[in-house]
């Protein structure tokens, strides 16, 4: 059995690749059990479930919220959940976010565990020991670091997924590659048409690259105090751009990849080259690139964003492909730089 570890302050998480029918038996602890879960996902997979209690939410962002995170506590509580309970996540990010934030809170912590069930939980939302919700659209305002027990990532359940979705934790597959591998960068350029065709050992080297490099940052610094900011490339503009156009998590970072490229370019980091290289690459996979609408407002966001220090906000920077670099940038050369995009 593959498996890849975090070690956080909670306590390990085993990030373990295989079938969910096969692996989650030996995984789930003689606890009593719980799994939240999404109605798309329950409505694929439910047949596959451990008998016991679950709570359904509706699939969509708009689900990771403190009142549907307060709804699982009083369903929790309702159904006799103890301190000795078990949280298991099975879904996408949302569901990975809102699990592991239910379980952190609800008696002051339980254990809990996940099943990713598309690529952007496989690769990112899953990993890594953050968990949260949303508040008044922005971005996982409350949460908390508490690490899974373990993750199971089954890359067969990729074959449901919507082609929108795929792309969307393409996004994501990208950005650890910027980080960390300029091999692997190049690699996505020359079979992007086998990873969308989800050719089953490619997928499965894509996303276990992904799990080592985000372990290996998380392993480094836990809390984001230093390195794991490097997590955040394309994600500070992105996340802005996720909150005003209202346009999914994946689609948001691939358009804040490109604005980090560009900044890059222009402050002399990256080469012309490169940068087309990478706007290249996001084209292939089917991800924009362009900020669309009034970048003002999109600004406006940004400025509100968790990684603001007074007069500037820490941004990271493309230093080449695959090593990148956290800048303190003041407020003004950003908004300047966004105002004159094309």
């Amino acid at each position: 059995m593959e498996e890849i570890v975090v070690k956080g302050v909670s306590g390990k998480s085993r990030i373990i690749f295989g079938d969910m029918r096969d692996k989650l038996t030996g995984l789930i602890p003689g606890q009593a059990l719980f799994v939240v879960t999404d109605r798309q996902v329950h409505t694929l997979y439910a047949e596959r479930f451990p008998r016991c209690p679950v709570y359904v939410t509706e699939a969509g962002e708009q689900s990771k919220s403190p009142a549907v995170a307060m709804d699982i506590c009083r369903w929790l509580l309702a159904a006799g959940a103890g301190r000795d309970a078990f949280i298991l996540g099975i879904g996408g990010g949302v569901v990975c976010d809102l699990a592991g934030f239910v379980a952190s809170v609800y008696m002051r912590g339980l254990d809990f565990g996940f099943v990713a069930t598309t690529l952007l939980a496989q690769v990112d939302a899953s990993v890594g020991g953050k968990n949260g919700v949303n508040l008044d659209g922005y971005k996982n305002i409350v949460g908390t670091f508490n690490q899974p027990r373990f993750v199971l990532c089954d890359t067969s359940l990729l074959r449901t997924l919507p082609e929108a979705e795929l792309r969307n934790g393409l996004a994501e597959v990208v950005k650890h590659t910027l980080i960390a591998d300029k091999a692997m960068f190049h690699l996505l350029r020359k079979q992007a048409g086998d990873i969308l065709s989800l050719d089953q050992p490619l997928i499965h080297k894509v996303v276990a690259h992904s799990v080592r490099v985000k372990a290996g940052v998380v392993n480094r610094d836990e809390r984001e105090r230093g390195e794991r900011r490097k997590l955040n490339l394309g994600h500070t503009w992105g996340h802005a751009v996720e909150k005003t156009q209202g346009i999914p998590h994946g689609q948001a970072v691939s358009i804040g990849l490109a604005f980090a490229a560009g900044l890059s370019e222009h402050r002399g980091l990256l080469k012309a080259r490169e940068r087309s290289q990478l706007l290249e690459l996001l084209a292939a996979l089917g991800l924009p690139t362009a900020t669309k609408g009034d970048r003002g407002k999109v600004f406006a966001a940004m400025v509100k964003d968790k990684k603001r220090e007074t007069g500037h906000i820490h941004f990271v920077l493309m230093k080449g492909i695959g090593e990148v670099v956290v800048e303190p940038i003041p407020l003004g050369e950003l908004e300047a730089y966004a105002l004159r995009l094309p």
